[in-house]
Parts: structure tokens; C-alpha cells; sequence
């Protein structure tokens, strides 16, 4: 018999107001093939009907009811009370597979402290969208720790996607509660690989659910300047407490973080080109982000080079064309039913641009 099936498994199922999602989430986790596996759902003061649904299970569950305090505190509560040896912080308007956590279990050894996994990618009526990470991006394994002090990140993905070894856990937690009260899966993946392994299992474990309430959702035809400067505002934190577990542990940060990731200066851009008399950054200039997302893109990125030259063309349009010429653009990434559209105007442009520089070569 394999030893890992003696492997204890949590889930913690972390809720605000996702009573609608919420019964799935928790079907899900219960319907696990690996026996092992204990469910708690944590309830952040929902004033929906989460608490009637959370009761209904009875001791199927173990049910924890606390005050409201944003994502990162439902997250160490939920920890505090679980046993496992592996813990899984499941958002409640996601869901798992079946087979999750048997998959986990699998590849799971000694050493490994996170097993890092696709998700499908659904609508808020679990119709498949997509995969999240895109497949063409390969998760980052093993020592990724050395990327982090380069990069500020490696391939990985949100909360519901990993699965975390417990004595990691205990050297990182609890996650400070006023700096995460969302997107608490970003200091998680931060700290995390500087206590072992990284696994990742490149097929979907389960689904990630993209609706209107989500950090990211957006009404049809508005670009979320807000959001854009929370990821940003996001993005310096993480760093913060990245160079700081990095110092704590003798390492060496790179310091220009900032300037080496692509999503964070694709917001940073984003966030000047729309409403530069908001932008957190006084001394930021279009043509200095654009220059610094086309190297970003070529020197850090793991796209393949088509995706690298359409996105370090983004940045140069993005930088250097009038307003009425970059809102559009910008929309680009934040809607697929916007995308061909868009995507073959900008080509005829470049293809065009290119085409004019090359006859002047020719003719000079």
C-alpha cells in the first residue's frame, strides 16, 4: 500500500456572501475518491444564506462561523482548526474534481511543500470558459525559490489551484490579515517555496469560477481602473514581504521587482494611459513603462513568441499612441469577445508601420 494514502488532507473552503456557489464548493470537496480527507468551511459573517447551507451538512462538515474580516483571517482560521498533513484552501465559488486530491496525493513526497494545478476556467453557470494558467504557460517546479529573488514570481496560480504542506505552513502563517483581506493566495505563493519543492500536475484539478463579483470581473464595456491600482497596490506588498522572508533567510532580491514582471506593468500602464491624475506614480511615463514592459516581455516572460510579440507590440501602442487610440487596446486583454476584433485591427497596423519602415530602407 502506498504511505501517502495515510496522508490526512483539509480542505478549507473559505465563504463571504457565495451561498449561490457554495453547495458545490462543498459537494465537491466531499465527493473526493482519497478517503482521507476532512472538509471545514469557514463563514466570514455572510449576510446571505451561507450559514442555513453551511448547518444544513451537519458533522459532514466542520463549520467555522467568525466576524468578518476578509480573506487572509477566514484562511488562518480555517488552518488553525484543520489537521492535515496537506491543507487545500478551496474558494467557495470554486469546486474541485473528483480525483484532486488522489492526484495530489500521488505525486506528494517528502520535501514537497506545495502541488500547484490547473483549473478550468467557468462562468458563474460551471460552463467551461478556458484553462487557467493558459497551457501554453508551463508552471514553474521544483527549486523555484531562485526565481522569486529574481522575478518577484514564478508560473503558478490562484488559491484554489494549490495544495500546501502544513510544516510550511507553520513557518508563514498566520498571513497578515490587514494586508490580505483578498488575494491572500499571493503571499501564500510568495513565502511558500522558500521551505522545499514545488510540484505541478499540468492538467485541470478543478474549476476556477469567473463571475461579477470576482477581484477581476467587469461590466461589458468598462475597463476596472480601481482594480487595476489594487493589483498594483497588491503587487508591492507581496514584494514587501518577499524581500523581507528573502533578508530573514540570507538572500539577495533583485531590486527592480517591479520591472520584470509583465501583469504588474501591464496594470502599471493601464492605470497612466486611463487616468494619469490618479496614478499612484508621479515620476512613471508611458514611454518608460512601455520600453520597460517590452523588456520585461522578452526577458522574463514564459510566453512563446507569438504571444511575446503581440503583447511587446501591446506595450508600445499602449505607451505611444493618443488616448483614443489605447482605450481599445487596453480592453483588449480584459474581454475575449473583444479580442479578434482588436486583434486583427492592431495587426493591420504593425503589418502597415512595418511595411512603410521597410520601403523607406529600401528606397534611403
Amino acid at each position: 500500500m502506498n504511505e501517502n494514502c495515510q496522508l490526512l488532507v483539509s480542505i478549507v473552503i473559505n465563504n463571504y456572501n457565495y451561498g449561490h456557489f457554495l453547495p458545490e464548493a462543498i459537494d465537491s470537496s466531499l465527493s473526493q475518491t482519497y478517503p482521507n480527507t476532512e472538509v471545514i468551511v469557514v463563514d466570514d459573517e455572510s449576510t446571505d444564506n451561507s450559514q442555513e447551507i453551511i448547518t444544513s451538512y451537519g458533522e459532514q462538515i466542520i463549520p467555522i462561523f467568525k466576524k468578518n474580516g476578509g480573506q487572509a483571517s477566514a484562511l488562518n482560521a480555517g488552518f488553525y482548526v484543520s489537521r492535515g498533513e496537506i491543507v487545500i484552501f478551496l474558494d467557495a465559488d470554486d469546486y474541485l474534481f473528483p480525483n484532486a486530491v488522489s492526484e495530489v496525493v500521488a505525486v506528494w513526497k517528502p520535501g514537497v511543500v506545495q502541488v500547484q494545478y490547473r483549473l478550468e476556467l467557468v462562468n458563474a453557470l460551471s460552463e467551461f470558459i478556458g484553462i487557467h494558467p493558459a497551457p501554453d504557460i508551463k508552471f514553474d517546479s521544483g527549486t523555484v525559490w531562485p526565481i522569486l529573488l529574481e522575478k518577484g514570481k514564478y508560473s503558478s496560480t490562484v488559491t484554489s489551484g494549490n495544495s500546501f504542506a502544513r510544516s510550511a505552513l507553520a513557518q508563514i502563517l498566520p498571513i497578515p490579515e490587514s494586508d490580505f483581506t483578498i488575494a491572500a493566495d499571493g503571499y501564500l505563493v510568495t513565502l511558500n517555496p522558500f521551505y522545499g519543492q514545488v510540484v505541478s500536475i499540468e492538467k485541470p484539478l478543478g474549476a476556477y469560477r469567473q463571475h461579477g463579483n470576482n477581484l477581476w470581473a467587469f461590466s461589458k464595456g468598462t475597463i476596472p481602473i480601481e482594480r487595476f491600482r489594487r493589483s498594483i497596490n497588491h503587487d508591492f506588498i507581496k514584494y514587501n514581504y518577499l524581500v523581507r522572508k528573502a533578508t530573514e533567510l540570507g538572500y539577495h532580491v533583485c531590486p527592480d521587482l517591479n520591472f520584470r514582471d509583465p501583469n504588474h506593468l501591464i496594470h502599471r500602464i493601464a492605470s497612466l494611459r486611463l487616468d494619469p491624475y490618479h496614478h499612484a506614480f508621479a515620476s512613471d511615463s508611458p514611454l518608460v513603462l512601455a520600453y520597460k514592459g517590452y523588456c520585461s516581455i522578452w526577458k522574463y516572460s514564459k510566453f512563446n513568441w507569438k504571444k511575446k510579440l503581440l503583447w511587446s507590440h501591446w506595450f508600445l501602442w499602449v505607451g505611444l499612441m493618443p488616448y483614443s487610440l489605447v482605450k481599445p487596446v487596453i480592453y483588449w486583454p480584459l474581454s475575449s469577445a473583444s479580442r479578434p476584433k482588436i486583434i486583427l485591427w492592431l495587426a493591420k497596423i504593425i503589418r502597415r508601420v512595418i511595411r512603410i519602415l521597410t520601403y523607406q530602407q529600401v528606397t534611403d
